[in-house]
């Protein structure tokens, strides 16, 4: 934001032409000053209160700090050096919504994921050496008006560096905005989906909806919780100054969106009247095991986008699958509908095998088929 200048040459004409001789040393206009922040999570209000901007320095005490204008920010301290393997030594940032109880304006969030309509985001960024992502962060929970932790974590990685990796492990790939992603599931407390772009880029431009109602058929996110906040920064794990967010934009419409609800329509709503489960183990051997579950609709109109959950037993951890995008949050484990089958009609079957660490002994319990239990 720059100050209004006057018309200075109009100024000095009228003060030549009343003070005859005398000299008149005019200064060139100043551009505002930057706010500068480095307490470990300070943070400042942005473009009238719309966007907040936060240091964020939870991972380390580097000293780091941001330099803040009207539109981004820049890492100018703090040359981070944690281990690769561990956290990363914070997330500087800005964002849309409330996050901690520290709102910015007229967000549009929260927002229920069943009422997202267009979410859409755009920023622009730059790049500098060390090891870190470039990442959006978008939070989700049940309660609209969440204080602290979230039940949901949501990751968009446009751009890495180094030997780093997203939390959990990789579970396959989404063709969402036009790019290839490779997706990671986990859960540290709360479940963390990350997405993270095979084509690196210093710029992006999403509909944030397209990644949620994935998030949701992948059994991550619930359609009845809120999107709280949606971030844009970066996790450094070393370096850091030289990193800056040149441009952020964000728009939340409410509405009716058809990818959420007809997501929202097959899990809660278009369950089958009744199925069947079967589970067989195929191989096994010392700390490990591969098997098959048969999940059949006995009920008499068709299930779409149908998803399939069960519970592992207790040191059972899912590895990877097939026939279906398989993943395990907790306990639980989900294997979503592929694209190319993903609708059950009724009496038909489909078997999702996947491989597991742990001992085969114990079959699994409580499968769903659309949140329906099966027989």
């Amino acid at each position: 934001m720059h100050p209004r200048v006057p018309r200075l040459a109009a100024l000095v004409a009228a003060v030549a032409g009343l003070v005859a001789g005398l000299a008149i040393a005019v200064s060139p206009p100043q551009a505002a000053a930057a706010t500068t922040i480095c307490e470990k999570y300070g943070s400042t209000k942005i473009q009238g209160g719309r966007y907040v901007v936060q240091n964020n320095e939870w991972g380390a005490n580097d000293g780091q700090c941001i330099s803040v204008s009207d539109t981004g920010f820049t890492i100018t301290a703090g040359n981070h050096n944690v281990p690769t393997n561990g956290a990363p030594a914070g997330y500087p940032s800005i964002y849309a919504g409330c996050h901690y109880g520290n709102c910015s304006s007229n967000s549009g969030l929260p927002l229920q994921v069943s009422r997202m309509g267009t979410v859409s985001s755009n920023v622009s960024y730059t790049t500098a050496g060390g090891y870190w992502n470039a990442a959006y962060d978008l939070w989700y929970d049940p309660n609209p008006n969440q204080a602290g932790q979230n039940a949901a974590e949501l990751m968009i990685w446009g751009n890495h560096q180094g030997p780093i990796q997203p939390i959990g492990s990789r579970v396959g790939t989404a063709s969402l905005a036009g790019a290839t992603w490779d997706v990671w599931i986990g859960n540290i407390g709360w479940n963390v989906i990350s997405y993270v772009r095979q084509q690196k880029t210093n710029s992006l431009n999403l509909n944030l909806t397209e990644f949620t109602n994935d998030a949701v058929r992948r059994g991550q996110v619930q359609t009845g919780w809120y999107m709280t906040s949606a971030q844009f920064g970066f996790e450094p794990w070393q370096g850091g100054p030289g990193l800056a967010v040149n441009s952020f934009g964000f728009s939340a419409s409410g509405g009716t969106n058809t990818s959420t609800t007809t997501t929202t329509t097959s899990s809660q709503n278009n369950g089958p009247g009744s199925c069947r489960a079967t589970h067989r183990v195929v191989n096994s051997w010392n700390g490990g095991f591969t098997a098959e579950a048969t999940i059949t609709n006995t009920g008499s109109s068709q299930v779409s986008n149908w998803r399939a959950t069960w519970t592992a037993p207790s040191g059972v951890t899912v590895t990877s699958g097939w026939n279906a995008t398989v993943s395990q949050s907790g306990s639980t484990v989900t294997a979503a509908a592929p694209s190319w089958a993903p609708n059950l009609a009724p009496g038909q079957s489909v078997t999702v095998g996947y491989q597991a660490n742990g001992s085969s002994s114990t079959a699994p319990s409580g499968f769903r088929l659309n949140g329906v239990a099966c027989s």
